[in-house]
């Protein structure tokens, strides 16, 4: 029979979940308060659709008077009533005085259930007030101690990465830049050239995707930033000895320890102006909260000023565990990141900012001046914007299937051209069509440059992925000038033929869901080539001719 009243419950709740704020409002709602208390109970899964229902699809002026409801429910004699009310109040959210009635039911509590629902909402939209009485009490109001701080936090708006702020004490601080794997010698490269860092950090080693630096001197996260091609930096706290098996039970005592280290100190605290506030990632398995509950209240208890807040958190504290160790890591969470701030917009499948940038600079951009660039899949325009960022562009196309693309190319790659001060902005050309077409407009005429991250069958459908890279091949043939580039993420094992391309480099790179080749070609002078041959089966075999996602 419970499974029966259980699927009941269920059925209802999915029933309710379909209507609109204004129908839960004026039938369910009435038909709730009428019942009698033991009808109530059954019928609580109104008390649950107002909660979610109103919080996606309701207005402000919907949700105080959602709030008011609620708040008279916190005194209904049935427990499960009032634990509904506290979940649908934790999800609207709350001010002073769903504060102060919920306070009002500290210790008076029927049971642990509702004990812990009572906590878990204080935690989420307590303030002040629920601070004051939490530093008195004793028992379960003080462990909301540190949520509640962070709630304070997040609501004020306080607490900020200092990205201008030097890190004074660099002793036994190391930094790790992360890149896609394949690229790491670009992000070398690029770190060679920026003389104010190599005068601050040495190298001490490049792995797949990581350069590890040394610094010397003090330093600050801006002129860490001025690099483009890394995707993430994160700061090692230390290592703990590997687990003796998958998914044994972690050293909760000593991870609390690496992050109250006065390593991770002396970093939070000189690159954070106000309340620090971290989240936990753990790379490696799905922790369970009560794992994470139990890390990090040890932390709060070593170290206060450190505030677990998963959902606005500034930086994230990074948990790996491998057969060597178990590692520990600090990251700063920087949303937006400023070295893209000329993002207007973005589409879904446009490449990511860092390997963009990567391309760009395989592709020397700027190096002779007057650039005249295309791309033929140009998505949000990335790799256009970080080519107009290097300099030297006099004009720039781009070419796709998106009317939507188009535009948010054009917009992104207008921005771009507004950080180059002093510098004439490059015409601009962006056109909806299929890259072959495109490719015969008059004004795609001795171009230096053809640069792009094209489709490669997962997530942008792509009927015939080898006639595409053909054709690829065969308008760079015909539209670079003598010494122009061609630089793109090639997704089959295909070579131009007929002399007109010469491969000046190629590298593999890790795009998440596969490897493929990152290849440079320059156009050489004479007549241009034949098409390309046919990709051979073991090819086509590997990589597929046709694909139905992207």
């Amino acid at each position: 029979m419970k499974n029966v009243a259980q699927e009941q419950v269920k059925e209802h709740y999915k029933r309710l979940r379909s209507l609109s704020c204004e129908a839960l409002w004026t039938q369910e709602v009435p038909l709730f308060n009428a019942a009698p208390p033991a009808q109530r109970t059954r019928l609580v899964s109104v008390v649950r659709a107002v909660g979610v229902v109103f919080l996606e699809t309701g207005t402000p002026t919907q949700w105080e008077t959602a709030r008011k409801w609620l708040r008279g429910l916190l005194g209904d004699p049935e427990e499960k009533v009032r634990r509904y009310a506290m979940v649908a109040l934790s999800k609207l959210g709350g001010g002073e005085a769903e504060e102060k009635q919920l306070l009002q039911l500290v210790g008076k509590a029927t049971g642990e259930r509702e004990s812990r629902f009572l906590v878990q909402t204080l935690e989420r939209i307590g303030g002040s007030e629920t601070l004051k009485a939490g530093e008195v009490a004793q028992g379960e109001l003080s462990q909301v101690i540190q949520k509640v701080r962070a709630n304070v936090a997040r609501r004020e708006g306080s607490g900020e990465i200092a990205f201008e702020q030097p890190l004074r004490s660099v002793a036994k601080v190391r930094v790790v830049l992360e890149c896609r794997a394949g690229l790491e010698s670009v992000l070398a490269q690029e770190f060679g050239e920026q003389t104010v860092l190599k005068n601050k950090f040495q190298v001490e080693r490049m792995s797949a995707g990581k350069l590890l630096l040394i610094p010397s001197e003090p330093f600050t996260l801006a002129q860490i930033y001025t690099l483009r091609c890394f995707s993430g930096v994160t700061f090692p706290l230390g290592e703990l000895p590997p687990l003796l098996k998958t998914g044994a039970p972690l050293d909760v005592e000593s991870l609390a320890g690496l992050i109250t280290s006065k390593l991770a100190l002396n970093v939070l605290q000189s690159f954070t102006v106000g309340p620090i506030r971290y989240r936990v990632e753990f790379a490696s398995r799905k922790a369970t909260p009560s794992v994470v509950r139990d890390l990090t209240e040890r932390v709060f208890a070593k170290v206060p000023v450190l505030l677990n807040d998963p959902r606005a958190a500034l930086w994230e504290v990074v948990i790996r565990e491998n057969a060597a160790a178990t590692t520990v890591d600090l990251r700063p969470r920087l949303r937006p990141d400023p070295r893209f701030d000329y993002r207007q917009g973005d589409v879904p499948a446009a490449s990511h900012p860092p390997l963009a940038a990567a391309l760009a600079r395989i592709a020397q951009v700027g190096k002779l001046g007057g650039e005249r660039i295309w791309d033929p899949f140009c998505g949000s325009g990335l790799e256009l914007a970080e080519c107009v960022l290097l300099g030297g562009v006099e004009a720039v196309f781009g070419t796709d299937l998106n009317d939507e693309a188009v535009r948010v190319a054009d917009a992104n790659v207008a921005a771009a051209s507004g950080r180059r001060r002093g510098e004439l902005r490059p015409v601009r050309d962006f056109v909806a069509c299929d890259f072959r077409s495109g490719s015969r407009r008059k004004e795609l005429q001795d171009l230096t440059l053809i640069i792009t991250n094209p489709p490669l069958g997962k997530r942008v459908p792509v009927e015939d992925l080898r006639d595409m890279v053909q054709g690829l091949f065969e308008a760079a043939q015909r539209l670079l000038r003598p010494g122009g580039r061609l630089v793109f993420v090639n997704p089959l094992d295909l070579r131009p033929s007929g002399g007109g391309l010469r491969l000046e480099s190629g590298r593999s790179v890790d795009l998440g869901f596969s490897h493929f080749q990152l290849e440079k070609y320059v156009k050489l002078a004479g007549p241009a080539g034949a098409l390309p041959p046919r990709a051979s089966k073991t090819a086509e075999l590997r990589h597929g001719a046709r694909y139905q996602n992207r």
